[in-house]
C-alpha cells in the first residue's frame, strides 16, 4: 500500500483512539473509612485531551486534499499535536496520586497531600496508556508526512478556474453550438 494512504489512516486512527481512551476510566482509587471505588477519566484528569484529539483528526482530513507545502505544515501540526498528548497523559502515568487530587479534594474536602492520604487504594488502567501510545502514533505519522508528503499524489484539477483555449483549428463545441443557434453550418468548411 502507498505512503499516503498509511499515513491518512493512521493520524486519523491515532486521534479517534485518544478521543476513546480519554472517556474511559484512567483512575479507580478507593478512599479510607469507604467502600466504594471512585473512578476518574482521562477528561478529568486533563479536559484538553478531546481538543487535541479532534485536532488530530481534522488534520488527517484537511491532508487529505493539501498541498505539498501545507502537507508539510500539517505534518508538523500533528508530530505537536502528537507530543501535545503524550504530554497530557504524562502526569496521571506518572503521579496517579496527583492526577486524582482533584477527584479526593471533591470527596473529602481536604486539600493538598492531606487528601493524598485519605487514599488507601489506587489502580492505573490501560487506557491512559493507550492515549500515550496513540500520542505517539500521531508524533512519528506526523514526521512521516513532513518527509514523504511532498511525493503524495495530488488532487485532480477538475474544477480549476483557468480554463484551456482550444487549439487552433480544433473545433469547438459551444461555438459550434453558437453557430447553430444563429442558423449557420458548423460542419460547412468556410
Amino acid at each position: 500500500m502507498r505512503a499516503k494512504p498509511l499515513s491518512l489512516a493512521g493520524i486519523a486512527l491515532a486521534g479517534g483512539l485518544a478521543l476513546l481512551a480519554g472517556s474511559q476510566t484512567w483512575i479507580s482509587f478507593m478512599l479510607d473509612g469507604t467502600h466504594s471505588v471512585e473512578t476518574v477519566t482521562g477528561h478529568d484528569v486533563n479536559a484538553a485531551l478531546s481538543p487535541v484529539s479532534i485536532a488530530i483528526v481534522a488534520a488527517a482530513l484537511a491532508l487529505t486534499i493539501a498541498g505539498p507545502i501545507f502537507r508539510r505544515v500539517l505534518g508538523g501540526l500533528v508530530a505537536l499535536l502528537g507530543a501535545g498528548l503524550v504530554a497530557l497523559t504524562s502526569t496521571a502515568l506518572l503521579s496517579p496520586a496527583g492526577a486524582i487530587s482533584g477527584r479526593v479534594t471533591e470527596l473529602t474536602g481536604i486539600t493538598g497531600g492531606d487528601g493524598g492520604s485519605a487514599v488507601i487504594w489506587s489502580s492505573l488502567s490501560g487506557w491512559a496508556w493507550a492515549c500515550a501510545a496513540a500520542g505517539l502514533i500521531a508524533a512519528v505519522l506526523g514526521i512521516a508526512v513532513i518527509v514523504t508528503g511532498g511525493r503524495w499524489g495530488a488532487a485532480g484539477r477538475k474544477y480549476d478556474s483557468a480554463k484551456q483555449a482550444p487549439a487552433a483549428g480544433a473545433p469547438d463545441r459551444i461555438s459550434d453550438w453558437d453557430a447553430l443557434s444563429e442558423g449557420g453550418d458548423p460542419t460547412s468548411s468556410e
